[in-house]
């Protein structure tokens, strides 16, 4: 795996907290505390960096419920979600009123530091007739410019913002072309697509809503690619729904859980899981995407293996930690009393 320049000889050590009003981090020392700043496990990104979820529904998968307890667990601070319609899901009213539902279980339950859902109107973004990114004409969506604003405030240029992804790439590559410095500020890490023989897909799941904000992504951003997907039925099986807390968010989950789709590729948690919990992730490779997408195509860039690439691919993952950690959580007292 290759490394992010992630290291600021200047400050070395997070002496802050991030509350919803935003991100207070100081330093404590001018000395390089590498420890400090190596990834925990394969990702080039982990539990201390602050993430912002992109989605579109909220009943699909268990994306949101998974950032929420990592976030009172240890895990990544939630700095923001930011909410767009699908194909799949194409009334963004109602997905965002998904996800205040969820927000206010949340808070009602006691669990700190969740963020209202921002609505953000944007359409797939369009290839250029030149076929050059720079003359995509960019949508000045809302939820772009939250992911650029936050970037201002909470990057560091040894923990960058991470924006954990879980339908289309729209935003993110809608704030790429509004600015695009914020390369150098933001990770990206996407539930997304599908392993090939040569590499991997930027295809369904997801992957075939934005080709062309896929071709950007991958090729502007630093950008992660989940393709290592679980049986997220397993999360919260019928037999373990008498054990959720007794408190408003068990019972958005157990309301939840009969609605959660059954798909073999669709676990939109596994990016926000794959930055929480370090061992979550198997096996990563190195890819590098192909040049360019279609005006016509059905899904984004193929992403080939590449010790050299730009990109990341994570092939394998452990559900069963995942769904272990979940737990965990969910019945420590402790995650709801903070």
């Amino acid at each position: 795996m290759r490394a992010l320049n992630l290291l600021n000889p200047a400050c070395s050590r997070i002496t802050g907290t991030l509350a919803i009003a935003g991100l207070c981090l100081g330093c404590g020392s001018t000395a390089l505390d590498a420890g400090s700043t190596q990834p925990h496990g394969k990702l080039p990104v982990d539990e201390r960096n602050p993430i912002i979820l992109n989605n579109d529904g909220a009943y699909d998968n268990w994306q949101g419920e998974y950032a929420m307890l990592l976030a009172n667990g240890g895990g990544p601070p939630l700095a923001g979600i930011i909410v767009n319609s699908s194909g799949a899901w194409p009334m963004l009213d109602t997905n965002v009123a998904g996800w205040r539902d969820l927000v206010s279980a949340a808070r009602g339950s006691g669990l700190q530091g969740i963020p209202d859902p921002l609505a953000s109107i944007g359409a797939p973004l369009q290839r250029p007739a030149s076929g050059v990114i720079s003359d995509t004409t960019p949508n000045r969506s809302e939820g772009a410019l939250f992911i650029l604003d936050a970037a201002a405030r909470l990057s560091l240029p040894y923990r960058p913002l991470v924006i954990v992804t879980g339908g289309r790439l729209t935003d993110v590559a809608d704030a790429y072309l509004v600015d695009p410095t914020v390369a150098a500020r933001i990770v990206v890490v996407s539930s997304l697509g599908t392993t090939t023989t040569t590499g991997g897909a930027m295809g369904q799941p997801n992957g075939e809503m934005d080709p062309w904000a896929d071709a950007i992504v991958a090729s502007r951003l630093r950008f992660v690619q989940v393709s290592a997907y679980y049986d997220q039925l397993a999360d919260v099986p019928d037999s373990r729904l008498s054990q959720l807390p007794a408190n408003p968010f068990g019972a958005w989950i157990s309301a939840k859980q009969p609605k959660l789709i059954n798909l073999a590729q669709g676990s939109d948690q596994v990016a926000v899981v794959a930055v929480g919990l370090g061992s979550f992730t198997l096996a990563i490779e190195s890819v590098s995407a192909t040049s360019n997408v279609s005006a016509n195509a059905t899904q984004g860039p193929d992403l080939n293996a590449d010790p050299r690439g730009s990109a990341w691919l994570v092939t394998q993952s452990a559900g069963a930690l995942a769904a272990a950690r979940f737990w965990e959580l969910l019945l420590d007292p402790r995650t709801f009393s903070h």
